[in-house]
């Protein structure tokens, strides 16, 4: 390791974390072996859904989500380095428990059918053949969106700017799955509380754990 360091700059070293973000493209291959009809489907459609107007101008805050993703683990790489591995494990382990629920349990979502040449048009109709009317629930959409306002809430990085810059377009990014008819509220509802409990675990009861087994060594090292 040592070796390592004295052939790769200093500077260069700090970057190497970043490699890190090469999860995503394995997350994304791993998705094309679920993103696939299978034999029985379900629906989570409620009357607030179908009360739920199709509106195609939320096609661009829908379409820009993932490189809105990659924007904030960056920036959070940059000035949080906790909150960047925890958003890299928070994505990783919703990410991969969303394809286990989408293989026992997959969802679909009726979409309208989409008319017109101008380009809000021709991106909703590049959003529909892209993404199948299947696997809704949880959204990933949702929890990635939700996962990284979740972190800057809590990040010591935080300031109001950043707040509401993160937070506003996360919440567009979301009801944009809505008004796009890509999710139901349901698949909202899932992709927050998937955030929440892995957030609570990882984040809050191991720590919890962590700090208690640290106390009891300290004990015993001082009885």
């Amino acid at each position: 390791m040592s070796w390592l360091k004295n052939k790769i700059p200093e500077r260069m070293m700090r970057w190497t974390p970043l490699l890190l973000m090469l999860v995503f493209p394995v997350l994304g291959s791993l998705y094309q072996l679920v993103n696939k009809p299978r034999s029985r489907v379900y629906s989570l459609v409620t009357p607030l859904d179908e009360a739920t107007p199709f509106i195609k101008y939320f096609a661009l805050p829908y379409g820009v989500w993932i490189f809105f993703i990659y924007v904030c683990i960056v920036y959070f790489f940059f000035h949080d380095r906790s909150s960047y591995y925890q958003s890299l494990l928070l994505y990783t382990v919703c990410a991969l428990t969303c394809y286990i629920i989408y293989l026992v349990f997959q969802t679909t979502v009726p979409r309208p059918e989409v008319v017109g040449n101008d380009p809000f048009s021709k991106l909703m109709q590049y959003i529909y053949n892209r993404d199948k009317p299947f696997n809704c629930f949880p959204s990933i959409h949702c929890f990635s969106s939700y996962m990284v306002m979740r972190l800057i809430w809590k990040s010591p990085a935080r300031n109001w700017v950043n707040i509401i810059l993160i937070s506003g377009m996360s919440l567009l990014i979301i009801a944009s799955t809505l008004f796009v008819k890509q999710h139901v509220i349901m698949d909202v509802v899932g992709a927050i509380a998937l955030v929440e409990i892995y957030y609570f675990i990882f984040f809050k009861l191991l720590t919890k754990y962590r700090h208690k087994m640290a106390s009891e060594r300290h004990q015993e090292f001082h009885a």
